[in-house]
């Protein structure tokens, strides 16, 4: 079944070939099935025809790290922090990651899907179609795989597409706080070989940082994710200069995120090898920080940045890709349009999907953004005031 949308006001999107954001008027869209056959100044062979209204359309935002597995939530933290006390004095009080393990393991997958299920519906209506989504609230082998089997049936039943990333190595559960050698074996020896034999996960990633895995632990877990087929990425020198960027240089990831200590030998490193940097500002600001990743400055070095919300029960709560535009504009030195790349066009990218999402353009999936605006500057201006009109997913105009 093919359908066309006509009377678009205009069509923002980046473009790869022109490598520039291009505004399209007087155009209109075919899509057939799910995936955007023809763009041109008229279309022709559709069955379904769908006014536009002269709305601004774009790329679905591409949100490339999230933690959306889990239960209920750590309000009781953010009044902690509110109060004065850091990030790490209330992980050393019980909080943090270790707070979030009991509620994964003893829900059962059903409950967890529940949770995610209603997770993706607020994505979705803040114009996200596309995320990654991480495991590591579990931390032993039967809820991390719980955790990861909960992704898959989310991509299955829900409307966005979510790709799964095993982070088995986000902290150190208590049983193994006194032997961190242990749970590395563990993660290793046991829950690598056990999620790529169920294919239940396309990337690994570990929260390389000081007081959680070192450079050398990090690498020898992503060095045997590689054995199995699971492509690396890192959470990379959030509270200080760890090495994490030069590990994922040395490594091969396809992506280094947070970034906020990370020295200029490493992103140099990261630079030389192609890794992208995710950048997660709105971590930043839920934190009550005033260090935001210097994005200007990556960008005129050559890196390539994408955006993500980095979505989580602890620090950061927001799920809204135009408030992140708006903090990477505000904060971080990038332009609209760089910001606006950033979250669709190099986040698909991030997570191996540059030539499916992220773009209006033949042979992408039709993930569509309809906006009651004139021009792009409008989506980081009405800051937390989406002017989203509709979504369409794969074709599908939704509700």
């Amino acid at each position: 079944m093919k359908t066309k949308i006509t009377n678009i006001g205009s069509i923002v999107t980046w473009s790869e070939e022109d490598q520039k954001v291009l505004k399209l008027e007087n155009t209109e869209i075919l899509i057939d099935n799910e995936m955007i056959s023809d763009i041109a100044e008229k279309v022709d062979g559709a069955e379904i025809e769908i006014d536009a209204d002269r709305a601004m359309v774009t790329p679905g935002f591409v949100d490339s790290h999230t933690h959306p597995i889990f239960v209920g939530n750590r309000s009781n933290e953010f009044s902690m922090r509110v109060d004065g006390k850091s990030y790490k004095e209330i992980a050393e009080k019980g909080g943090g990651i270790i707070s979030s393990i009991k509620g994964v393991r003893k829900a059962s997958e059903d409950q967890l899907f529940e949770y995610g299920m209603d997770h993706l519906e607020i994505f979705l209506a803040h114009g996200t179609t596309t995320i990654e989504a991480k495991s590591g609230y579990g931390l032993d082998l039967e809820s991390e795989i719980k955790s990861l089997r909960v992704i898959k049936k989310l991509n299955e039943e829900s409307v966005l597409d979510v790709i799964p990333t095993f982070l088995g190595a986000h902290s150190f559960p208590p049983e193994y706080s006194d032997n961190h050698e242990g749970f590395v074996d563990l993660v290793c020896g046991e829950m690598i070989p056990a999620i790529a034999s169920e294919n239940l996960a396309k990337y690994c990633d570990v929260f390389c940082e000081d007081g959680y895995f070192t450079v050398n632990q990090s690498r020898r877990i992503l060095e045997t994710a590689k054995e199995f087929g699971i492509a690396p990425r890192l959470h990379a020198d959030e509270f200080k200069d760890s090495g994490a960027a030069e590990l994922a240089a040395e490594i091969g990831a396809v992506s280094a995120d947070h970034l906020m200590a990370a020295s200029e030998k490493g992103i140099k490193a990261m630079i030389l090898s192609g890794v992208i940097a995710t950048i997660l500002p709105g971590t930043t600001l839920f934190l009550g920080m005033n260090k935001y990743v210097d994005g200007r400055k990556l960008i005129d070095s050559g890196c390539d940045v994408s955006l993500a919300t980095d979505f989580n029960p602890g620090s950061c709560t927001i799920q809204s890709m135009p408030l992140i535009i708006s903090l990477a504009v505000l904060y971080c030195g990038m332009t609209i349009e760089e910001a606006f790349k950033a979250a669709t066009y190099t986040g698909a990218k991030s997570i191996g999907l540059k030539n499916r999402a992220g773009q209006i353009k033949s042979s992408c999936f039709a993930d569509l953004l309809f906006w009651e605006s004139e021009n792009l500057n409008e989506i980081p201006y009405w800051m937390g005031s989406d002017r989203l009109i509709s979504i369409m997913k794969r074709g599908k105009l939704l509700e």
